[in-house]
């Protein structure tokens, strides 16, 4: 029997949204059990909580949205990265905005947020997901898919596709386990076209976004050094791991061709609704 987990005491941040471009303090907190993971926004009257959870999720337009009684969240995927490679089911996660610091476009400082507070188990059992089918969910184009299989443990395999020939097809496939998502998968940072860049902040889009945290690419090359050759592809297991919180903790296999946050989301809600 696993038993739940929270952090050990509370540890904060201070930072700019990737998007909103906004100074946002962060605080991890410690949360009961069956708390699930709960984003509070402190700048609010009320302090109204969202819970992180699959049919939360109201927007995957370049980052995973959820919201609650009309009060949102945006730009999660990260952290919730972090929390789900640290195991972490019950965390309070205070904001004084709508999305939390981009820090280094990654989810490393949130995993060391996580390892600084120290990580307890809880007297009561996890309520953990053992998947019993496979499912699947598909574009409308059939180009783009993401599925989940039964598996004795948590395994991610990603298969990138861009149309740039510096770039073109990457395959990343890791067992994730603290160690190895700490090493191989948290440093990887978020990406974006040169070209790109202008039309996303015209939509009020990457505000947040530098040099330091988005890795850049245009038709001659990177603009800034890779901490991977692939880290393409490592990011978005990155957001594979984040996204698939939403729906809990659970044994699995993800299979993923060119999948994003829309049919990421898609399928947590489909392993959400079926365990709930």
């Amino acid at each position: 029997m696993q038993r739940q987990r929270t952090l050990k005491s509370s540890v904060e941040k201070i930072g700019v949204g990737l998007h909103s471009g906004v100074k946002v303090r962060l605080r991890l907190k410690p949360a009961e059990v069956d708390s699930g993971i709960i984003f509070v926004r402190t700048d609010l009257d009320g302090t109204p909580k969202i819970h992180a959870t699959a049919d939360n999720v109201t927007s995957t337009l370049r980052a995973t949205t959820i919201e609650e009684g009309g009060v949102k969240v945006f730009t999660i995927e990260h952290l919730m990265s972090a929390l789900n490679a640290c195991g972490i089911d019950n965390c309070e996660i205070e904001l004084d905005a709508e999305e939390p610091p981009v820090l280094g476009g990654n989810s490393i400082d949130f995993f060391e947020m996580i390892q600084s507070a120290g990580i307890v188990e809880q007297e009561k059992a996890r309520r953990e997901i053992h998947l019993e089918k496979i499912y699947r969910v598909d574009s409308d184009d059939g180009k783009k898919f993401i599925l989940a299989l039964p598996y004795n443990g948590f395994r991610v395999s990603f298969t990138s596709i861009n149309p740039h020939p510096m770039i073109g097809i990457q395959y990343g496939d890791f067992e994730i386990t603290e160690e190895i998502y700490k090493t191989e998968i948290a440093p990887a940072r978020t990406i974006a076209y040169e070209k790109e860049i202008e039309a996303l902040r015209n939509m009020g889009l990457g505000l947040g976004g530098t040099i330091e945290n988005v890795i850049v690419y245009n038709d001659e090359g990177w603009l800034n050094p890779l901490n991977y050759f692939d880290e393409l592809v490592r990011h978005k297991i990155l957001d594979v791991i984040g996204d698939m919180r939403l729906a809990g903790i659970f044994n699995c296999h993800i299979i993923a061709s060119a999948s994003g946050h829309a049919l990421n989301t898609k399928l947590a809600k489909k392993i959400y609704n079926d365990h709930k």
